[in-house]
């Protein structure tokens, strides 16, 4: 099997970012971002993907968390695209649905090449503990855009916050889990038009 592993490294004045991205993992996270509850979500999100993620991020968090969840999603969205390679052999698309206690997430992806983003989901709070809801869009729009991606997410429904949020990321670590597999039925590129 190829090397399918990509390290990206981002420095702007808002933030610097070192990330590494291996989608043949077992599931390891080693997250230093100042935001402990993105590294809580990027930990499902490795977990149940089954990807090993390294990241560093140090960014302006004394004025808010913005910059540095954004910047993340970037460096994700653009190591999953390099690592990918030419997606020869991938099965393209993936999904999941995942409950959390009361909540239940959809989450799904067209790995296309075309950057796309529907995101229908609100939270009943405006921050889980220091971490304001609205990055969770934030996050996803970035990750789509970088990622060259369609992205579907669909929160159906809950109650907790956390809970809510945390039935996204664990889908989105299955749904691309899916999609980024490897499968030997699969000769080449997984397109009519011979390109992704």
């Amino acid at each position: 099997m190829s090397d399918r592993t990509a390290t990206i490294h981002r420095k702007t004045k808002e933030t610097e970012i070192t990330l590494t991205l291996n989608l043949d993992g077992s599931g390891k996270a080693e997250l230093e971002t100042g935001v402990p509850f993105l590294e809580h979500m990027l930990d499902l999100f490795a977990k149940h993907g089954l990807f090993d993620l390294q990241v560093r991020a140090r960014g302006d968090v004394h004025i808010d968390d913005h910059h540095t969840v954004e910047d993340i999603a970037i460096c994700l969205g653009t190591a999953l695209r390099r690592a990918l390679g030419d997606k020869a052999g991938i099965r393209r698309y993936g999904h999941a649905v995942i409950p959390m206690d009361e909540s239940l997430g959809q989450v799904a992806v067209d790995l296309s090449g075309r950057s796309h983003l529907e995101f229908k989901a609100e939270f009943p709070d405006l921050r889980v503990g220091t971490f304001a809801t609205e990055l969770v869009h934030e996050f996803f729009w970035k990750l789509a855009m970088e990622g060259r991606m369609n992205l579907h997410v669909l929160l159906h429904y809950g109650r907790n916050t956390h809970h809510m949020i945390e039935s996204l990321f664990k889908a989105l670590g299955r749904a691309l889990d899916e999609a980024t597999r490897l499968d030997p039925r699969i000769q080449g590129i997984p397109s009519s038009k011979g390109v992704l």
